[in-house]
């Protein structure tokens, strides 16, 4: 392991921690948090590999090499069965309970589980946010990716999430998140 890489696991963590702390809606934490690396960011990339290649998604298999390439990934996922309590509609429903009700009652055969709390997705950008600030401060190279989330979630590894992306990570003279080929 290079002193790059220990380096950006470390950023890792704290990419963590500043997700965990973003603020939320309300006061109420509906998020999951995974730093994976090594191994783990090897069987992250196959599984984007594998999607990518089952549904014909070039995307996918673009952004599986790039995992392959990375230090590490913070993936960062929101837990379904919270709603902020608010009844505000931004999800399409008159109440949140009705919200939750057709969640559980949804056959989405997608990526992404929902309906969502339109506030707790903000909870999940505000999260998402903080966490590659942090990447950024710290001079490691991220991109946030929704092929990462929707591969973690294939994988079961954010237990009870709806949604979830994930940002890899990178130190290396260039970006190899930008400037990328299709």
């Amino acid at each position: 392991m290079t002193s790059e890489t220990k380096a950006v696991e470390m950023v890792a963590e704290l990419m963590a921690l500043s997700a965990r702390t973003a603020p939320k809606a309300r006061g109420t934490d509906s998020i999951a948090i995974k730093v994976v690396a090594g191994e783990d960011l090897m069987s992250l990339s196959r599984e984007m590999r594998h999607i990518g290649e089952e549904r014909g998604l070039s995307h996918l298999l673009r952004d599986a090499g790039n995992m392959e390439q990375s230090d590490a990934c913070v993936l960062i996922g929101f837990k379904g069965e919270s709603a902020a309590g608010l009844d505000c509609g931004g999800c399409g429903y008159a109440t949140c309970q009705k919200m939750l009700d057709a969640q559980k009652n949804s056959s989405q055969d997608r990526p992404f589980k929902g309906p969502n709390c339109a506030i707790r997705m903000a909870d999940l950008g505000i999260a998402l946010g903080s966490a590659a600030k942090t990447a950024s401060l710290h001079n490691v190279d991220n991109r946030i990716m929704f092929t990462a989330g929707v591969s973690a979630l294939s994988l079961g590894w954010l237990d009870g999430c709806n949604i979830a992306y994930g940002i890899p990570l990178k130190a290396a003279g260039k970006s190899i998140y930008f400037d990328r080929p299709g």
